[in-house]
């Protein structure tokens, strides 16, 4: 079955947006020259697998910046509802995580890139994720989406690596056991 990896970033206090979806927090690092692996790992994966929302947060940008195909996973949202410049790359998914996963698996994806906040989570909880990257940003902003939510159990890690940037963002690599 296709396997599921994270690459997310999230404020030293846990949050990977403000309440609003708002990442201005994040835009405003000087990270200039530095590289945290993101080229490195888009090569890896075959698409990504978004919520609703990350996908309209993706849309603010002004400029969609996925090549690879992209599931958006959610109840609500219809094939219509996705812009028509979008529709040969990005597509609407209502099927729970495993069932999609399985889906995928059937179209060739080895490996999924599983981004936003609750797909995270959803996915974590069905034990659908191998692997996860995760960059510390060294600011606290208080409130806002968190990247980790309520468990059913513990969820055990291993450190694969770690790397300081003169930033101060600090990028880890773990295999969830």
């Amino acid at each position: 079955m296709t396997t599921g990896h994270m690459f997310m970033a999230m404020s030293l206090d846990g949050f990977v947006a403000r309440e609003n979806f708002g990442l201005d927090w994040l835009m405003k690092q000087k990270t200039d020259g530095e590289e945290h692996g993101n080229a490195e790992f888009m090569e890896s994966v075959d698409g990504l697998v978004m919520g609703s929302s990350s996908f309209r947060t993706m849309q603010s940008f002004g400029v969609w910046p996925y090549e690879k195909p992209v599931v958006v996973l959610s109840k609500t949202m219809k094939p219509d509802d996705i812009p028509e410049e979008l529709r040969k790359t990005v597509t609407v998914s209502a099927l729970a995580p495993r069932q999609l996963m399985a889906s995928l698996s059937e179209q060739g994806w080895k490996r999924a890139y599983i981004d936003g906040g609750k797909i995270i989570q959803s996915f974590m909880r069905e034990g659908l994720i191998a692997d996860m990257t995760v960059t510390i940003v060294p600011i606290l902003i208080g409130e806002g989406k968190r990247m980790f939510g309520a468990l059913d159990a513990d969820i055990d890690l291993r450190l694969l690596q770690s790397k300081s940037f003169p930033s101060g963002l600090i990028t880890s690599r773990y295999e969830v056991l």
